[in-house]
């Protein structure tokens, strides 16, 4: 039955070749990505965090994903508007450490410590106090220069002439 099997495969490839279905596909006449390389066990969800412009955050156990946030504190609180925004943050957080620390995943053993709410305010209060000179200058350099026209060349006068 095999035999029979691949004969009937072989053959449907034969006349979809003669009908010209695989003229034109896409990648065609390109080398296979990634031959030649070493196997990865995880091609497959490497291959997706890239196609869906995922962050490879997610693949990190829980106790590394809170040390991560920790570590970014500063940059997220920087734009909240306010204390009390900068205070229900920070308490999200703190809910969500404390809720890892009572029931902690197989992941591994990293310290963890709720964050120090007074600590955060006083830096957000400092960095809000902080001159906004040094923020006046890089929004001025990202300012585009006024458009100018575009110079003609010297035979453009010449053919004008002709």
């Amino acid at each position: 039955m095999t035999e029979a099997w691949k004969a009937s495969v072989e053959a449907k490839i034969q006349d979809a070749v003669q009908r010209g279905e695989f003229d034109r596909l896409p990648g065609m006449g390109k080398p296979i990505p990634g031959r030649g390389a070493p196997y990865d066990e995880a091609w497959w969800i490497k291959s997706f965090l890239e196609r869906e412009a995922l962050p490879s955050d997610l693949l990190l156990p829980t106790s590394l994903q809170l040390r991560r946030r920790i570590e970014q504190v500063p940059d997220e609180v920087r734009d909240l508007p306010t204390e009390q925004s900068v205070r229900d943050f920070v308490g999200q957080l703190n809910a969500q450490i404390v809720a890892w620390l009572r029931f902690p995943d197989d992941g591994p053993r990293v310290a963890v410590r709720p964050v120090n709410t007074e600590d955060v305010i006083r830096r957000w209060r400092a960095e809000r106090a902080r001159p906004r000179a040094t923020a006046t200058v890089a929004e001025a350099a990202d300012v585009p220069p006024p458009a100018r026209r575009p110079r003609r060349s010297w035979w453009w006068r010449w053919r004008r002439r002709g």
